[in-house]
């Protein structure tokens, strides 16, 4: 590179953009299930589940079911990406979303007969619409009484005979 082409990109500023902070929110729901941890598992690791728990339609856009990489959308209109796995979780993210947001479905073995459910949502509350504090708190509570609802779907569904 020539020298006075070098300096003269060398003296142009390093001006950062603004970055805004991030206010993390992490929800974490769970529940004792009746049954043991891979029978429980067996019955809602589908990643298109969802559609039952949340009385919704679900499809399989690309990918695997239940594999890293799987991408599924939701009501006809939410994409979500399988972005981490193991033996009896998954995580999945909103490649989209202004909120940067996460979720993960997990059961945990208590004993023979028990297991925990644990669906955990993690997303940027300054990124909200609106994200003024009030807002903030309307809106975690309104996640919270929606997925609570979807645990209690998925307890059902896991336990059912």
């Amino acid at each position: 590179m020539p020298l006075k082409l070098f300096a003269a990109l060398a003296a142009i500023p390093l001006v950062p953009a603004a970055v805004q902070a991030a206010d993390f929110v992490t929800i974490p729901l769970e529940a004792t299930i009746d049954a043991p941890a891979d029978v429980a598992w067996a019955k809602v690791s589908g990643f298109c589940q969802i559609g039952v728990w949340f009385k919704t339609t679900c499809e399989i856009t690309s990918g695997t079911d239940g594999q890293v990489g799987a991408v599924r959308r939701i009501a006809g209109r939410v994409d979500e990406l399988i972005v981490a796995k193991t033996a009896s979780s998954y995580t999945y993210s909103q490649p989209k979303s202004p909120i940067d947001y996460h979720g993960t479905v997990e059961i945990r073995p208590v004993d023979a007969g028990h297991s925990k459910l644990l669906y955990t949502l993690v997303y940027d509350a300054d990124a909200l619409p609106k994200s003024a504090p009030e807002n903030k708190a309307a809106d975690r509570e309104a996640r919270t009484k929606i997925f609570t609802a979807a645990v209690a779907a998925i307890k059902a569904q896991a336990e059912a005979k």
